[in-house]
């Protein structure tokens, strides 16, 4: 983020441009696409499990979609051209319209075993809670484990382990004090 001056001489904030970023429109490709309805969590019930937990740790997935593989037979509606060569995507690239319910979907899958005991997950954010420090770190073990089993990448700048508080959808979690 840089500051700059307005016409009216106030600062403003903004991105400074770091690299190029191609931007396809896939609207007539998700006009025809047949959707999928796949429910995504009860936010206030995930809220409710992560509530008083003792310590968090809060993961985010690297790159989300572009870690899904597109089906080879449809890669072809992916397709693009530039002035000297055809393009296909091999990896789900954003803006289709069923990326994020096949993102959750597959993240679900992968940790279906640990969703509501452990771990919650909304989209490419992966939050990781015990009732003590160690049953903390224990389920944590066992969800990077997991990623790496999967090969599921994890962007290491947004981590943060072994918290006893944080915001999680904008509300702020930590454990009660007992007096």
């Amino acid at each position: 983020m840089t500051m700059i001056k307005n016409d009216m001489n106030e600062l403003i904030p903004i991105r400074t441009m770091t690299g190029l970023r191609m931007c396809i429109d896939y609207c007539l490709l998700n006009k025809a696409t047949r959707k999928d309805h796949f429910p995504l969590f009860f936010m206030d019930q995930m809220l409710e499990r992560l509530a008083n937990q003792a310590f968090y740790c809060f993961l985010d997935g690297y790159s989300r979609y572009n870690q899904i593989l597109v089906n080879l037979e449809d890669q072809e509606k992916t397709t693009f051209t530039c002035p000297f060569r055809v393009f296909a995507y091999w990896r789900m690239p954003f803006g289709l319209c069923n990326a994020p319910t096949t993102f959750q979907r597959c993240m679900n899958a992968i940790f279906s075993n640990m969703v509501e005991k452990c771990i919650e997950i909304f989209m490419d954010d992966f939050f990781v809670f015990g009732d003590s420090f160690v049953s903390c770190l224990n389920n944590l073990e066992k969800v990077l484990e997991r990623c790496i089993k999967k090969n599921l990448g994890l962007y290491w700048r947004k981590l943060h382990f072994m918290v006893i508080e944080g915001i999680v959808l904008g509300i702020k979690f930590q454990q009660e004090v007992l007096k």
